[in-house]
């Protein structure tokens, strides 16, 4: 995909976006302690999908990270904090962060359009879980992930007991979350953890390329297929065929249905 890379300022410190074709890319900007997650950063973080959300002219978006890492999880210097707060403080603090980290993981996985992540190093900790919030994983060739809450004394606190479960399965999700080990960019093709991996050199082309293919269709009907699939497993079948007739109606109304059919039709009628 060679269009052309427009930079876009949204006024942020620790997140960069810009955009190249119709594919908006929103790059984590703390590279010097490999792009971990702070307040202002969650903030801004939220602020850029939102823009990119209400954006007509992006059809999807790519994550991704500054330098060598895509994220190491939670900033360690927030965490410090935390423990030096006076002690009936920590867990009304704890809960109010947690609004916000799951606000911004909400944010990525309920996005209208399709999400990649592109794992270009280190994921850990929360940084895999918002890769997991995307729809797509594509990891770079030696990138390592890991479920490292545990080894901090905490569980996974941004959808990664949702998001791992459906992607690897049950019992394979309790291995990688009890053990935190690292999983390398070949093994977590081989699992299901990402669903590509590629050279670093030609991840963001990959991805963009990929982007496109997913963005052939009606805006409408992507929108509303995706809505609908990422409630499958926890939906009986009955709900999902009526949220199936629902999404149909909305579709019939829109200009992409009516200029396909009215296309084919004058395609067929020109050959009679």
């Amino acid at each position: 995909m060679k269009d052309s890379i427009t930079k876009t300022d949204l006024h942020a410190a620790f997140i960069e976006t810009e955009t190249r074709g119709a594919c908006a890319i929103i790059r984590l900007n703390r590279p010097e302690v490999r792009n971990a997650i702070n307040d202002q950063m969650r903030q801004e973080l939220i602020a850029a999908f939102e823009w990119a959300e209400n954006t007509p002219e992006v059809r999807a978006i790519i994550l991704t990270g500054a330098g060598k890492g895509f994220c190491s999880g939670g900033d360690i210097s927030g965490m410090r904090a935390r423990l030096n707060a006076p002690q009936g403080e920590v867990a009304f603090n704890g809960w109010k962060r947690q609004k916000q980290t799951h606000r911004g993981i909400a944010v990525i996985h309920g996005c209208t359009k399709p999400v990649i992540a592109a794992v270009n190093g280190a994921a850990f900790g929360l940084g895999l879980d918002m890769a997991m919030a995307c729809d797509f994983i594509v990891a770079a060739e030696g990138a390592k992930l890991s479920m490292s809450f545990l080894k901090r004394g905490l569980v996974s606190d941004g959808g990664g007991m949702y998001f791992l479960p459906r992607r690897v399965g049950l019992s394979r999700a309790k291995e990688l979350i009890f053990s935190g080990r690292v999983v390398l960019a070949d093994e977590a093709l081989a699992i299901g953890l990402v669903d590509r991996v590629s050279a670093l050199e030609n991840l963001m082309d990959l991805c963009c390329d990929w982007a496109q293919e997913l963005t052939q269709g009606s805006p409408a009907a992507v929108a509303l297929s995706k809505s609908i699939l990422d409630r499958t497993f926890e939906t009986s079948d009955e709900d999902i065929f009526a949220m199936g007739r629902q999404a149909q109606a909305v579709c019939y109304t829109t200009k992409e249905h009516r200029a396909s059919v009215e296309a084919f039709l004058d395609k067929t009628d020109s050959k009679n």
